[in-house]
C-alpha cells in the first residue's frame, strides 16, 4: 500500500497567462499533477481581474503576446501591473526568446525566476514549487514584500490628506458613486482600492480599467463584452469589465478621455444598469460600485462640450479632491523615507538616511508628477548614490536638468544606463577590485562578469 506524503506545494493555485492555446493546455497537463488548482488564461487583458480576485500563490506569465514581436516589453509591462495590484506575488516569466540579460533583467524587476521554451518539465515545475516557496516565505515574514501604510499603502498626515482619509471612512460604506479628481500621480488608484476595501463589497471583485488605453473601436466590447461572431475577430465569447465586477465595485480611470459618442452609451448603462453584449439583443443586470478617476477639468469640458454634463452628475454623487504633492509638504519627509527603505532592500544597496540639505530642498521642490514623481526619483537617488547618506547630488531635479549642460534631463534615464553607472562607480570605488565590487552591489562574481561584458566595462 502507498503512502501519500502531503506537501504544501500540492495545495497552491497557480496562474498560466499565455497567448498560445496549445502552451496552455500542455502546461496545464503538467502542471496539474502537482498543484491543486491551475487556471489558465490567453487574454493578458483579464490579468488585473484575475490577480484582483484570487490569491494565487505563483504565476506563470508569457513575455510576448504580439504576433511577431519578441522583445519581451508586454511581459516586463504585465509583470509590473501583476505586482501592483499584489506586491507579494511570485511570478514566473516564460518566454521563448532571450538570454542572460533577459533573465537577469526579469529578477531585478521583480520576478522570481525566468523559463526558456520549450521548457523540460522538471525544471518548469521545480521554478514554480520555489516560487510557492517563496510566497509563503512572503506570507510569513511580510517584510519582505513592499511596506504598507495603515491606510492601504497610501502614506499621508498632512492635514489635507486626513480629510481625504476621512473622507473615505464616510463614503466607503456607502454604494455612492465617487468621482476622484486630481494631478497625474497624486494616487487616484490607491484612493480608488482604499474605497473599496473599506465597502460592504470588500470581499467582491474590484475590477480597474484605464479608458485613456481602451480604443474607441473596442470601447463596447472591452466594457460590456461580445458575443462569439460579432465582429471579424470575435472568435469567441468574451465579458466585458462591467459583468465582471457584478456584485462588486468598477474603476473607471481617465474617465475624461472617453469621446462623446461614447459617454452617451455608458451614461445609458449607468441609468438603467444593465448591459448588452456586443452583438447580442440580450441584456443582464448588473449589480455595482461605481468609482471614476481623471485629471481633466471635465467642469471646463462641458463648457466646450466635450464632456456630458448629464454624465457628470451621474459619476459625481460624492467628489474627491486629492491634494498635490506641493500642497502636502509635511508629508514628503515619510514618503521618502518609504521609498528608501523600499528601493535600499530591492537594489541592496546600504544607504542609511536622507541628508537634512536634500530633505529641504525637497519640501521646495514642486514635484509636477507628485507622489510618482518623488518615487522614482528616490529610486535613481538609491541605484547612483556613492555614499550611505542619500545628498543633492543625487537627485536630478528638473529644474537643476535644464540649467546643467551635458546633464541628462529628468526622467531620461533607462534602468539599464543606471545600473551601468552604478556598476562603473563600484568598479571605480574598488580599484577595480571584481569580488570586492560583487560584494558591494550584492552580486556572484559571476553575476558581476556578466553585467561587465553587457555593458563592455
Amino acid at each position: 500500500m502507498g503512502v501519500f506524503i502531503f506537501h504544501p506545494y500540492f495545495m497552491a493555485k497557480i496562474l498560466i497567462i499565455d497567448d498560445d492555446a496549445d502552451v496552455l493546455s500542455a502546461t496545464k497537463l503538467l502542471l496539474k499533477r502537482h498543484f491543486t488548482q491551475v487556471d489558465i488564461e490567453k487574454n493578458p487583458e483579464r490579468i488585473p481581474f484575475l490577480v484582483s480576485n484570487t490569491d494565487y500563490e505563483a504565476i506563470l506569465l508569457d513575455m510576448n503576446f504580439s504576433r511577431d514581436v519578441n522583445t519581451g516589453k508586454e511581459g516586463f509591462m504585465w509583470l509590473d501591473k501583476i505586482l501592483d495590484i499584489n506586491p507579494q506575488a511570485s511570478v514566473v516569466l516564460f518566454t521563448a526568446y532571450g538570454g542572460v540579460e533577459m533573465a537577469v533583467r526579469a529578477i531585478k524587476v521583480g520576478a522570481v525566476d525566468f523559463v526558456l521554451k520549450p521548457w523540460e518539465n522538471d525544471k518548469l515545475v521545480a521554478a514554480l514549487q520555489n516560487a510557492v516557496e517563496i510566497n509563503a516565505q512572503k506570507r510569513q515574514n511580510p517584510s519582505i514584500a513592499p511596506t504598507k501604510s495603515t491606510q492601504t499603502n497610501i502614506i499621508g498626515s498632512s492635514e489635507a490628506m486626513l480629510k481625504v482619509f476621512s473622507t473615505i471612512d464616510r463614503v466607503a460604506p456607502t454604494d455612492a458613486n465617487i468621482l476622484i479628481l486630481g494631478e497625474n500621480g497624486t494616487g487616484k488608484d490607491l484612493i480608488a482600492r482604499a474605497i473599496h476595501q473599506k465597502s460592504n463589497r470588500a470581499d467582491k471583485p474590484f475590477v480597474a480599467v484605464d479608458l485613456g488605453a481602451v480604443s474607441e473601436n473596442l470601447f463596447e466590447s472591452e466594457l460590456f463584452g461580445h458575443v462569439k461572431g460579432a465582429f471579424t475577430d470575435a472568435k469567441d465569447e468574451r465579458v466585458g469589465v462591467f459583468e465582471e465586477a457584478n456584485g462588486g465595485t468598477i474603476f473607471l480611470d481617465e474617465i475624461g478621455n472617453i469621446p462623446l459618442t461614447l459617454q452617451a452609451k455608458l451614461l445609458t448603462v449607468l441609468q438603467n444598469r444593465t448591459i448588452s453584449k456586443v452583438g447580442s439583443a440580450k441584456t443582464k443586470t448588473i449589480d455595482i460600485r461605481l468609482i471614476c478617476a481623471t485629471n481633466m477639468p471635465l467642469y471646463d469640458m462641458i463648457q466646450s462640450k466635450q464632456f456630458r454634463q448629464d454624465l457628470l452628475y451621474r459619476i459625481n454623487t460624492i467628489e474627491l479632491r486629492l491634494p498635490a504633492l506641493r500642497e502636502r509638504v509635511e508629508d514628503i519627509a515619510p514618503l521618502a523615507e518609504h521609498y528608501l527603505s523600499l528601493y535600499k532592500k530591492k537594489y541592496n544597496r546600504a544607504i542609511t538616511s536622507i541628508a537634512p540639505e536634500l530633505l529641504k530642498k525637497m519640501q521646495r521642490y514642486t514635484w509636477k508628477g507628485n507622489v510618482r514623481e518623488l518615487q522614482h526619483a528616490i529610486e535613481r537617488a538609491v541605484i547612483l548614490a556613492e555614499g550611505k547618506v542619500l545628498q543633492p547630488q543625487d537627485f536630478f531635479f528638473e529644474e537643476q536638468a535644464h540649467e546643467t549642460a551635458g546633464e541628462l534631463p529628468e526622467g531620461s534615464y533607462q534602468l539599464e544606463e543606471l545600473e551601468k553607472m552604478l556598476i562603473t562607480k563600484q568598479l571605480k570605488r574598488c580599484n577595480g577590485n571584481i569580488t570586492d565590487a560583487a560584494k558591494e552591489l550584492g552580486l556572484t562574481r559571476q553575476a558581476l562578469y556578466r553585467r561587465i561584458e553587457k555593458y563592455g566595462l
